[in-house]
């Protein structure tokens, strides 16, 4: 008989926002978003006094400051937040060397064999959020589970400071109560249009075949298919590479023309500054990727010899889109940075690496 695999997945609460707090005791207890400010720019993270508004990571600052007029923003310190998590993972490597980083602020475990020889997947989980708060500061939510998935959703479950454990006999009836927005791999897109054909929770998703969700959602069928029924296979992996950074969009009308490509560019941009602050990573080749009416898809790249900063990131975008005249109306848009800071990383964790973790569409 196959060993249920125990997995963990931790995530830290609010975690910039709490950092900054935790920095300065001034904050506590106040609405506080990390990044933007009142004219322009973005939100990277909000504290939970701010979530109470509706200020919500990569919301405008501009519409953050009018959900909440009291709150405070506060310019990131993403090398404070690398320090952190640096010592949040070392805490993590104390119980597994199996530690999988989505991000500076969340990573799977796998306990199913661990190094304090504790059965209890549980005990662990509670265990690590103990030292977290006694040795770093800050509060993090676990969940656990037999697969990555049912993990990752259960730690949302009693966010704040809390956790969650979901047994392979809770799982179906756990999933079938589960709104379809909540699935991991579902996203906003999906999502709608899932509903738009009667599908709202695990359940609804259940009555569909295989056959109908391949054909409705290609090869991303086969793994909601999978996942409504507990099964997801994949292994907590350490050691896998992440090669590029990317965000895109595919529009719902074809674009054409500079005044509709520069301003959804931007938005695209604005995501990807995003991905990067989470992450933590850098890169010295950007790519712009353009998809035509007729789906054929082209790539612009630019490499720097220094990693550049946001900024120039910018610029080389418009740059790129600029280098020759686009042929066709737009379907797509993505930028992309590639040639990766992997080998500071390296230094760092040793074989511990990065890997993408973006949800399929």
């Amino acid at each position: 008989m196959e060993k249920i695999r125990k997995i963990i997945h931790v995530d830290m609460d609010a975690f910039y926002a709490s950092v900054e707090q935790m920095d300065n005791p001034d904050l506590i207890g106040k609405p506080v978003a990390v990044g933007g400010n009142l004219e322009r720019g973005v939100v990277a993270a909000a504290s939970y006094e701010a979530r109470k508004f509706g200020v919500r990571s990569a919301m405008s600052g501009k519409i953050a400051a009018l959900k909440c007029p009291q709150l405070i923003f506060v310019k990131p310190r993403f090398e404070r937040y690398k320090e952190l998590s640096y010592r949040i993972r070392d805490i993590f490597y104390d119980y597994t060397d199996l530690v999988e980083p989505l991000s500076l602020d969340e990573a799977f475990l796998d306990v199913t064999e661990n190094k304090v020889n504790n059965p209890s997947a549980t005990l662990i989980a509670q265990e690590i959020r103990k030292r977290i708060r006694e040795e770093v500061g800050l509060n993090a939510s676990a969940g656990i589970s037999y697969n990555k998935f049912l993990a990752k959703t259960a730690s949302d479950i009693n966010k704040p400071n809390g956790q969650a454990v979901i047994l392979p006999k809770q799982a179906e009836a756990f999933l079938e109560k589960l709104p379809i927005e909540k699935f991991f791999g579902i996203g906003k897109v999906t999502a709608e249009k899932m509903k738009e054909i009667g599908i709202h929770n695990g359940y609804d998703l259940k009555q569909y075949s295989l056959q109908y969700l391949t054909k409705s959602f290609g090869k991303s069928g086969l793994h909601f298919y999978n996942i409504v029924r507990g099964i997801h296979l994949s292994e907590v992996q350490p050691n896998r590479v992440r090669k590029s950074l990317s965000a895109e969009n595919t529009f719902e009308k074809d674009l054409m023309g500079r005044e509709q490509w520069i301003p959804a560019l931007m938005e695209i941009f604005e995501e990807l500054k995003r991905r990067i602050e989470k992450s933590g990573i850098k890169g010295r080749t950007v790519t712009l990727k353009i998809k035509y009416r007729d789906f054929t898809i082209h790539t612009r790249s630019k490499t720097f010899e220094q990693y550049p900063e946001e900024e120039k990131i910018r610029q080389a975008v418009i740059e790129l889109l600029e280098q020759e005249e686009l042929s066709l109306p737009v379907r797509l848009f993505g930028i992309g940075l590639s040639n990766l800071n992997i080998e500071i990383e390296h230094s760092h964790f040793g074989k511990q690496l990065w890997i993408d973790f973006e949800n399929p569409k």
